[in-house]
């Protein structure tokens, strides 16, 4: 069982930053990859980066490359988010999920994460 607990939502003015966390914990915490969710209201789910845990390698959706960055502290058994330029339309709530080993070709969908974190609110103002 793996359990995923996000932090670092909050409120920031359009153009700032925030960074979120996903601290990774449970059996064989390592071997998971880690993508990173929002879901607005009235909102799909959108897919917006994952990370594999075999070579490091990342994935980002068109709507935030450039802006975000996914990286892995394995020490800290930590994933994060950096997320820069923010803008109103990046309200939402974040969350993120876990998928053995590497992040599937349909990592944006979600449909292959078997944990997910409770979610942390990010609130964008103009």
């Amino acid at each position: 069982q793996v359990q995923l607990v996000e932090s670092g939502g909050g409120l920031v003015q359009s153009g700032g930053s925030l960074r979120l966390s996903c601290a990774v914990s449970g059996s064989s915490s390592e071997r998971w990859a880690i993508g990173w969710f929002r879901q607005a209201p009235g909102k799909v789910r959108e897919g917006l980066s994952c990370i594999s845990s075999t070579e490091g390698r990342t994935y980002y959706a068109e709507s935030v490359k450039g802006r975000f960055t996914i990286s892995r502290d394995v020490a800290k058994n930590t994933v994060y988010l950096q997320m820069n330029n923010l803008k109103p339309d990046d309200t939402a709530v974040y969350y993120c999920a876990s998928e053995w080993l590497d992040c599937g070709y349909y990592w944006a969908s979600g449909s292959e994460y078997e944990h997910w974190g409770q979610g942390t609110q990010v609130t964008v103002s103009s």
